[in-house]
């Protein structure tokens, strides 16, 4: 597995390595049965004891931080929420919160007004309300999450608070369909949206996306994006792959949208696409 080349290279050989890597997890590190190999982790530890910090960059909330430590045990930095929550965890006795962005109440209740507008047809709505440990989401019960729990609360509930991050979902419109309707009717200044390959939109704070998040860790760094190579699969990558400048990464399972922004082109996350890409570029 570890001299498979990359299946598409639209860039020559670059000489010297990245000053930072970061990786999005679910579709692109982990693989489809939920694990991440022992081969990953063993490349992920090169690239640490070659001085590179490694960033995991996750839409998951801080209420999986766990699972997301266990899933990329070797990140140096955390990017979640999709860009809100950012934690060095470089001291694992003592991390520290670097951005913890929360979406308001009026904020969300505007955007979801415009977005239920938009698609002509009701929207099934949870929100991320709670940071604490395997926190359910609240709001509609929907049998399409497939994903952890959700506690059913009522919208006035779901928006009388600052939340994480919003979901929503039209059943009767496809997820692609639906952001893109999102994207025309709420304004940047408003929320965030975007979607993770999870059948919903997601809604985050204004300014909030993984090349925020990334941004504050390079900032605190002092790397400069150029230096930056990512790795992503869905449509809440592409912030990120227009930010890096040393190298963007699509796993070949990715959507279409990324593949289309990618600098080159690795194997399927089921193939460990990412340590496959990371192995090559140590071993030159």
């Amino acid at each position: 597995m570890a001299g498979q080349p990359a299946v598409i290279s639209r860039v020559g050989i670059r000489t010297g390595l990245p000053k930072l890597i970061a990786t999005d997890l679910d579709g692109t590190l982990v693989r489809s049965d939920e694990t991440v190999s022992d081969f990953t982790h063993s490349v992920l530890d090169r690239v640490r004891a070659a001085g590179i910090p490694v960033v995991g960059a996750t839409g998951r909330g801080p209420r999986l931080t766990e699972l997301t430590r266990n899933d990329i045990r070797d990140a140096d930095f955390l990017v979640m929420a999709g860009g809100g929550r950012v934690v060095d965890q470089r001291d694992v006795r003592e991390p520290v919160v670097l951005r913890d962005a929360r979406l308001s109440s009026a904020d969300l209740t505007t955007a979801l007004t415009l977005l239920e507008q938009a698609a002509e047809g009701a929207l099934l709505v949870m929100v991320e309300a709670s940071d604490a440990h395997d926190a359910p989401l609240w709001g509609d019960l929907d049998p399409h999450w497939k994903y952890d729990r959700i506690e059913q609360r009522t919208r006035p509930e779901c928006l009388d608070r600052d939340v994480i991050k919003a979901f929503a979902r039209a059943p009767h419109l496809d997820v692609d369909e639906l952001l893109a309707r999102a994207q025309r009717v709420i304004p940047a200044s408003l929320a965030s949206v975007t979607q993770a390959g999870l059948g919903y939109v997601e809604i985050a704070p204004p300014g909030v996306d993984k090349a925020s998040g990334l941004a504050v860790v390079a900032a605190h760094l002092g790397v400069d994006p150029a230096d930056v190579l990512v790795f992503g699969d869905m449509p809440n990558d592409l912030p990120m792959f227009r930010w890096a400048g040393w190298g963007r990464v699509a796993v070949t399972n990715a959507h279409p949208s990324v593949r289309a922004a990618a600098d080159e082109i690795t194997l399927r996350n089921d193939d460990d696409g990412v340590a496959v890409y990371l192995d090559r570029l140590l071993s030159h």
